[in-house]
């Protein structure tokens, strides 16, 4: 039996709870982030620094964690950190794909050199920021401490005059569905098959 450090148990730990949540885990040289809808990718690096996950639902990038080592003192969650990136944001594959500039405003807030410094730019006067902190107690008391968390507006619910024409979404869904097929086709051709 192999000797494994703290941190490294956390993260197999972290790995087939994110894997029983339907998340896939990936590595950095694996990383394909429309894998699935849900991919958390081990050790991704940053601008500033290395975080343990990044996670990308539809891929884009919407969450991070930082594994902790059982027993340590920072191993519970006192507080969750969420940058919503999805609200009122149309990024398509091709059209209108996601750009690493649109991540600056994330890293950011993430402020990985010193965590401690964070500080929120959603508050009650700015219901739009993007970047806000939720205590355990609140995360504990949402229903069966559901995950799913949005507090800005989002405008596509509220005015259908602002929603893209049936051609543009058609053409949307189109690009998409090639976009993918042709990942599919690199998958299998790596594979040795077609």
């Amino acid at each position: 039996m192999s000797f494994r450090t703290p941190e490294q148990q956390a993260r197999a730990q972290i790995d087939h709870m994110l894997a029983d949540a339907g998340w896939v885990v990936q590595t950095r040289q694996q990383m394909n982030r429309m894998a699935a809808t849900g991919v958390a990718v081990c050790e991704f690096p940053l601008t500033t620094g290395e975080v343990d996950y990044m996670l990308f639902a539809e891929g884009r990038p919407i969450g991070v964690i930082e594994a902790k080592a059982a027993g340590s003192e920072t191993a519970a969650t006192k507080e969750l950190w969420i940058y919503d990136l999805r609200t009122n944001q149309h990024v398509t594959l091709k059209q209108n794909p996601l750009m690493r500039a649109e991540l600056d405003d994330f890293v950011a807030c993430y402020h990985p050199q010193n965590r401690h410094e964070r500080e929120e730019t959603w508050s009650e006067e700015d219901p739009d920021g993007r970047w806000r902190r939720f205590s355990y107690e609140e995360l504990m008391a949402r229903d069966k401490a559901n995950l799913d968390i949005f507090w800005i507006r989002d405008e596509s619910l509220e005015e259908t005059a602002n929603l893209p024409e049936p051609d543009v979404l058609a053409e949307e869904i189109v690009d998409d569905l090639e976009s993918a097929l042709e990942q599919f086709r690199a998958i299998l051709a790596d594979l040795g098959g077609g």
